[in-house]
């Protein structure tokens, strides 16, 4: 049973055999890294950036649930940058436009 579902992997119009699945799991690169910029200052966050990854996670993900044959693994890996890049995205805001009025309330 297992054997029959590994060669469906295998030999799925999306397996391992071709670039279909090669090139989304490399790209789970880019959500890892981001993963990793969670610890790093807001400040040093780049808007320019972010709003890529996060724009290039949406469009991705609505592509990869409307080509044949449905590709789980980009559909996947597109969700995740886009929740990352939105969660970067929603530090450096947070960061540059409401931290600094926080203190000026607290101080009245």
């Amino acid at each position: 049973m297992a054997s029959s579902k590994i060669q469906a992997l295998w030999n799925h119009p999306a397996g391992p055999k071709t670039i279909h699945f090669w090139a989304p799991t490399f790209k789970w690169g880019i959500s890892i890294a981001n993963i990793a910029d969670f610890s790093k200052p807001p400040e040093n966050l780049s808007y320019p950036q972010q709003i890529a990854v996060a724009c290039t996670g949406i469009v991705w993900s609505r592509y990869s649930t409307v080509i044949t044959p449905k590709n789980w693994n980009l559909f996947s890996v597109n969700v995740a940058m886009a929740g990352t890049g939105l969660y970067q995205l929603s530090r450096k805001i947070r960061h540059d436009y409401f931290s600094e009025a926080e203190p000026a309330v607290a101080e009245q």
